[in-house]
C-alpha cells in the first residue's frame, strides 16, 4: 500500500479529473476532513450530493458533481493553497478572496472548516486548505 502525503490534494485532484471529463460521480478515500470540505462543497452549490459508505472497513465518500444547462461545469478550478511542505496561515483581516467573492477559500479554524466569509463573519483566521471557484 502507499502512503499519500497528501489527501486533500489527492481529493481536489480526483473531483477535477472527474470534473474535466463530466463523471457524474466520484469517489475518494474517506477522512472526516475531506468529509467537511464536501458538505462545504455540497452548502455552497459546487456539488450536488455526499454520500458516506462504509463498506467492509473502508470508508468511501461518494460525491455527486453538479453541472449547468448543457453540461456546463459549476466547478471550474480547484486549487489546494497550503500543503504539507508549505502551510499557510492567515489572520482573520488577511483572509483571502477568490475572485472577489465569486469564489471560496475554506480555511482551517479552530472552530472547524469554514469559507472564507464564514470565518469573516466569526472573526477567526486559520490554515487555508483550498480555493474553489
Amino acid at each position: 500500500m502507499i502512503s499519500m502525503t497528501d489527501p486533500i490534494a489527492d481529493m481536489l485532484t480526483r473531483i477535477r479529473n472527474a470534473n474535466v471529463v463530466r463523471r457524474r460521480q466520484v469517489d475518494v478515500p474517506g477522512s472526516r476532513v475531506k468529509r467537511a470540505i464536501a458538505q462545504i462543497l455540497r452548502e455552497e452549490g459546487f456539488i450536488e450530493n455526499v454520500q458516506w459508505l462504509d463498506e467492509a472497513g473502508r470508508r468511501t465518500l461518494r460525491l455527486t458533481l453538479k453541472y449547468g444547462p448543457e453540461r456546463r461545469r459549476v466547478i471550474t478550478g480547484l486549487r489546494r493553497v497550503s500543503r504539507p511542505g508549505l502551510r499557510v496561515y492567515t489572520g482573520k483581516v488577511a483572509l483571502p478572496r477568490v475572485l472577489g467573492g465569486l469564489g471560496i477559500a475554506i480555511v482551517s479554524t479552530s472552530r472547524g472548516l469554514m469559507t472564507d466569509r464564514k470565518a469573516r463573519r466569526e472573526g477567526v483566521g486559520g490554515e487555508v486548505l483550498c480555493y474553489v471557484w
